[in-house]
């Protein structure tokens, strides 16, 4: 499953984003990991039991290279069961959308396989997401 958390800058999506990983990680038979550009302003919100992937060291630039981020987390830890993404536009450092949706159903199809639950906070306004967003929120 992939589902989106969107909502213009400013409007508590990081928040909720953090109340369910806390959540998940009291209810998951596996790993929780939680992927964010600068996980130092969260750390003490989240708790320990989850595994924190900071991608700011990485310089990652688009939605592909995202992506071999996380296949490389997967393949390394087959217990995962959820990874929350924080901010997606500033880990791959554009808002522009152009190869999101085939992102979007690349981690859905790794969702199924790998039988991973992702959560991703998107900063856009819900009347100016795409129409491809409804199936993710």
């Amino acid at each position: 499953m992939v589902e989106l958390i969107i909502g213009k800058k400013g409007t508590g999506k990081t928040k909720h984003l953090i109340e369910n990983v806390n959540t998940a990680v009291s209810v998951a038979k596996g790993n929780v990991v939680f992927i964010s550009n600068s996980n130092s302003r969260n750390m003490y919100d989240i708790s320990t039991k989850v595994r924190m992937a900071d991608t700011s060291e990485f310089d990652i630039e688009s939605y592909a290279e995202l992506l071999g981020f996380i296949c490389g987390i997967v393949s390394g830890n087959f217990d995962i069961t959820n990874i929350f993404i924080d901010g997606i536009f500033k880990i791959v450092g554009t808002d522009n959308l152009d190869h999101f949706e085939e992102f979007l159903n690349r981690l859905d199809a790794m969702s199924v396989k790998f039988n991973i639950s992702f959560v991703i906070t998107v900063s856009i306004d819900a009347a100016d997401a795409p129409e491809y967003f409804k199936k993710y929120v």
